[in-house]
């Protein structure tokens, strides 16, 4: 009988000393752990330094060559994975994409680092967008410098702790799918695990460089259906889509524009409607395997654990908004809706009248306000205790002194049951999801 072939030996690897920007960053961390658990000295380049291993790092202020020198000496590797979705006035786009990056780059040259990691975006070299730009102008900075390097351009990556997989599953579990207007648009998003382990094997020094490599996932999907298979993954029965028409979409990134950091903005909006998809073939070649699609992305023993996070991210927002409404609306109706000499009728069963029953009113408008106002600016669970007890307090004054509302068809004081249901369960959440 033939001896079964045994797959060739790999190659040992050896060690080396890389620096990773933005290593605190989801992504950063991802080829953090990688790199390390290949025997690599991987070195986090981070805002501020707190570990041994730490580099103190900042693109939006060390955007020239001089700002790096002699930080460099000893490293062969750099990975760059500094990256943000939304620009703002302290952190923009061309600094932190562009021209920090760039004068990295060059003093990379210049302290003879062996080769550059530089993740892009998936559309930089075709996309009109501030973000597109600023990632290409890096691109091309780097291939202009005499140095090995190579350009990872990934889709949306995904992983549990990622912003953009984190936004998706949330809307994946709402009660129906909201879907945008996107025409043909599609995406093929890519696990962070695969984007980690490409990079890992980018620093192959025996590897050609000069590569620029889509980093997609196998499939290839639209919108809708991108957020049915995160639902089906995280063990939630199939829903209906929610169309969301582009006007009503174009409104949205406009006011989103608006505030700083907020992902939908008009840019954000104009690289949805375009989609993001490329070619896999260069990136299964670099693994040596194909890219996971996104049917796998959720291994079933994370379902229960990522469910409970979307749904979490949502529901306590929409409480906390709920609560605000109905405070703010109960001061409006109280000082310009409901008549003034009925609210003062109602004082007087609990014994107010006159000028002190003026200004029980209006402190109660006042109070109103002030509650609706903190929900929305200083939620806290002292303030849901303090909301709770002013209930409470409502509802016995009530109880005592205008007994026929017990009994009211319309259950005025009854509803203050699910109010008290909602304050418990605001009392009860632990510090939000945001990653």
């Amino acid at each position: 009988m033939r001896e079964a072939q045994r797959p060739p030996p790999s190659r040992p690897v050896t060690p080396l000393k890389v620096l990773v920007c933005g290593a605190s960053g989801f992504l950063g961390r991802a080829i953090c752990t990688r790199l390390s658990r290949a025997g690599h000295q991987v070195i986090r380049g981070v805002r501020q330094a707190r570990r041994p291993d730490d580099m103190a790092i900042d693109f939006r202020t060390d955007t020239t060559v001089d700002h790096w020198r002699g930080r460099l000496d000893g490293i062969q590797v750099v990975v760059n994975a500094v990256g943000i979705i939304a620009e703002t006035r302290d952190s923009p786009f061309d600094a932190l994409h562009h021209r920090g990056p760039a004068a990295l780059f060059a003093a990379c040259v210049e302290a003879g680092v062996a080769r550059i990691i530089q993740i892009s975006a998936l559309g930089a070299d075709t996309g009109t967008s501030a973000y597109f730009r600023s990632k290409h102008a890096a691109d091309q900075a780097l291939m202009r410098l005499p140095i090995a390097w190579q350009i990872l351009r990934p889709s949306l990556v995904h992983g549990s702790d990622g912003a953009s997989a984190t936004l998706l599953r949330q809307l994946a579990s709402l009660p129906l799918l909201p879907v945008p207007a996107l025409g043909s648009a599609r995406f093929q998003p890519v696990q962070v695990d695969d984007v980690a382990e490409a990079v890992l094997r980018a620093m192959d020094p025996h590897r050609p460089a000069g590569q620029q490599i889509d980093v997609v996932g196998a499939t290839r999907v639209s919108f809708g259906r991108m957020l049915a298979h995160y639902r089906h993954g995280m063990g939630l029965a199939p829903t209906r889509p929610l169309p969301v028409p582009a006007p009503v979409m174009a409104l949205a990134a406009r006011l989103g524009g608006a505030i700083p950091g907020v992902p939908l903005n008009p840019d954000t909006w104009r690289m949805l409607q375009a989609g993001n998809t490329g070619d896999p073939t260069a990136l299964t070649r670099l693994l040596g395997r194909p890219p996971r699609g996104i049917a796998g992305f959720i291994p079933p023993a994370h379902a229960e654990t990522l469910r409970g996070r979307a749904l979490a991210a949502w529901r306590t927002p929409l409480l906390r908004y709920t609560l605000a409404f109905v405070w703010l609306a109960t001061a409006w109706v109280s000082l310009a809706v409901h008549p003034r000499d009925a609210s003062l009728a109602l004082l007087a069963g609990v014994g107010l009248e006159g000028a002190g029953a003026v200004a029980a009113l209006h402190a109660a408008v006042v109070l109103d306000l002030a509650m609706g106002l903190a929900c929305l600016f200083r939620p806290s669970r002292r303030l849901w205790c303090l909301q709770a007890a002013l209930v409470l307090g409502y509802t016995a004054i009530i109880a005592v002194a205008l007994p026929a509302f017990l009994s009211h068809p319309f259950g005025p004081v009854l509803k203050n049951l699910p109010i008290l249901a909602i304050l418990l369960i605001l009392m009860s959440e632990p510090q939000p999801w945001t990653t």
